[in-house]
């Protein structure tokens, strides 16, 4: 296993939170996606793996029409996806990708967290190179399905590593996806390959994989890192929070 697989480990045991934040976050990527591709499904593939994802997530059907809504009327908010990259204490490299129709709230907040928990808002670019930037599916994993020789065909269309792992419903039933990193630029024949085949799309995204050697860190420090995290990922115009702070022995 690579090292998207123990990333990927990592991140499904701290996944998003509570119900009202993953509608959120999803309101905001459906907007962008329109925003950026149009409302029609058909011509936006991001658009078509957010839909499939908030239907995984049994967001209410008015949140999804809201959301398409607020990116159509010419009146409401620009909504930009931006990075910022800093330095927790520690030396713990922090990126962070937000989604607003106000970069000055966004950064002023951001900014303040940092501050806050002894840490460095930084420039652009400044910790961006130690995290790879890669595309990432979900597929229902099917009866019979062979992973190496979907592996294999897949390569052909930008996959770098495949892996299945257990998922757990809201109402505890148990089931296997298939997860899907490839490099971003394949994002595109990546989900054409999902779709032509006919696998159920789970879910479509980015996420940020650290490059760099993982710090090492003492529970105390793991816990003012936490901290500092935490009030990045409650702020609503947060999307994504990722870092180059070693996993704990419990993730």
């Amino acid at each position: 296993m690579g090292r998207a697989f123990e990333f990927r480990k990592e991140r499904k045991m701290k996944r998003w939170g509570h119900m009202a934040r993953t509608f959120t976050k999803l309101g905001k990527e459906i907007t962008v996606a329109v925003k950026q591709g149009g409302p029609d499904v058909t011509g936006n593939p991001r658009l078509r793996a957010l839909m499939a994802e908030a239907r995984s997530e049994q967001m209410p059907k008015e949140n999804i029409e809201r959301a398409i809504k607020k990116a159509t009327e010419s009146k409401s908010g620009d909504f930009k996806e931006v990075v910022y990259e800093g330095y927790g204490p520690f030396g713990i490299a922090i990126l962070v990708e937000t989604a607003t129709d106000n970069t000055t709230r966004t950064v002023a907040n951001v900014r303040s967290y940092f501050n806050k928990c002894g840490g460095t808002l930084g420039t652009s670019g400044s910790v961006g190179f130690m995290f790879d930037h890669k595309c990432v599916f979900r597929i229902k994993e099917t009866e019979g399905m062979d992973l190496e020789e979907l592996e294999l065909e897949l390569i052909d269309f930008g996959a770098e590593e495949l892996f299945d792992e257990e998922v757990e419903d809201k109402d505890g039933n148990v089931s296997k996806e298939v997860v899907i990193y490839g490099d971003y630029p394949s994002y595109g024949s990546i989900q054409k390959y999902i779709e032509d085949k006919g696998y159920e799309l789970v879910s479509g995204g980015f996420e940020r994989i650290p490059n760099a050697e993982l710090k090492d860190v003492t529970d105390e420090q793991r816990a003012t890192i936490d901290k500092l995290v935490g009030l990045l990922e409650d702020d609503e115009d947060v999307t994504n929070v990722y870092t180059t702070m070693k996993p704990g022995e419990d993730a």
